[in-house]
């Protein structure tokens, strides 16, 4: 099969005089689970429903392939969504909702029974197939829905927050088999959520969006590990952020002595010397030394304040004068209020931000 790739060329959206989408430029590749992720108000969800045909842009374009399907409606787009609430006929058992589509497309009739029969084996939701949906729980909606947008073999799959009204265990497992299922039909999934965890379980890239832009684009662990501003770095988990300036190419000033990191970016030669984003670094990455550890550089005196336990490790927040940083350990490691302690912050998990 000819590979399709999808391309977000310049999309602007305005909805009463207020920007939405700010020239959004991205290409998703063929067979990729891409996640939009953004706080609520970012233009996510209005740039799944363009790519979908429910909204159109007030500029730009988008291309499945060489196809300019900017124009087209969304019957009319080899596209099949996901909605947030499923969206499943409360007429039609789990076997007519999943074969609908194949149907409406005039199938022949053991074609329909063999596409719809292997795709609930593949959702594993075979024994439901006589089932009504007003009998079945959200989870088992969620692969009801998910079975009747694949069996039409759709070039891509939206999903709009599709596992938001899970509770969390089920959402979990529900991850597991939504990356499982991708992966099986090699069809490209393009999710929309707000949560974190989500997008990093699930996802070969994630897009992340903020007030109508795509502020970076990179792979879970790119994003995590290396945010590029202020936004990412808070949003992507909990993260320190120390006020810095620049004093070499490898070493920024901050409010309780020099850090050596290991590249000041770039952008920073034109900055004047000031970080405005300043150095984003997470709380696991900050290491409590012990006694007989001895590191060159980045090791700073601190006292404890407080410890709040989290389950599968201590919060600790450690006082270094002109500001307290949140550190994390493992449940065996304890230090109470109080404690003096040495902290090392290693260069390569200091991430110099833009703004």
């Amino acid at each position: 099969m000819e590979s399709v790739d999808l391309h977000i060329n310049g999309i602007k959206k305005s909805f009463a005089g207020k920007e939405v989408l700010k020239g959004i430029e991205v290409t998703i590749k063929d067979g990729e689970f891409v996640t939009l992720l953004g706080p609520s108000g970012c233009g996510k969800t209005t740039l799944l429903r363009i790519i979908g045909g429910f909204a159109k842009a007030d500029e730009g374009r988008v291309f499945l392939g060489n196809e300019d399907i900017s124009k087209k409606s969304p019957d009319k787009r080899d596209i099949n969504t996901v909605f947030q609430n499923y969206a499943l006929f409360p007429h039609l058992n789990v076997y007519k909702n999943v074969a609908f589509g194949l149907k409406s497309k005039k199938v022949p009739k053991d074609e329909i029974d063999r596409r719809v029969q292997a795709m609930l084996e593949l959702v594993n939701i075979t024994d439901l197939a006589s089932e009504m949906p007003s009998t079945l729980s959200g989870g088992q909606k969620q692969r009801v829905a998910l079975a009747r947008a694949l069996v039409n073999e759709p070039d891509i799959l939206l999903l709009d927050e599709p596992l938001s009204a899970l509770d969390a265990n089920l959402r979990k497992k529900l991850q597991v088999e939504l990356r499982e299922i991708q992966k099986k039909t090699d069809t490209t999934f393009i999710m929309v959520t707000h949560d974190q965890d989500e997008a990093i379980a699930v996802s070969d890239r994630i897009l992340v969006m903020y007030k109508g832009k795509l502020v970076q684009d990179g792979t879970p662990e790119d994003v995590y590990e290396h945010p590029v501003n202020r936004f990412v770095a808070t949003f992507m988990g909990e993260c320190n952020i120390l006020e810095c300036e620049k004093v070499s190419d490898t070493c920024v000033k901050a409010a309780f002595g020099n850090l050596v990191v290991e590249k000041i970016p770039a952008w920073m030669a034109d900055a004047g010397g000031k970080c405005c984003g300043g150095v984003a670094i997470r709380m696991e990455d900050i290491h409590v030394c012990t006694p007989g550890e001895h590191f060159e550089n980045n090791v700073f005196h601190a006292k404890i304040l407080e410890r709040i336990f989290r389950g599968d490790y201590w919060e600790l927040h450690a006082d270094f004068g002109p500001l307290t940083l949140r550190v994390m350990t493992d449940p065996d490691q304890i230090y109470n209020p109080g404690d003096e302690v040495e902290l090392y912050m290693e260069p390569q998990y200091l991430q110099v931000l833009s703004d």
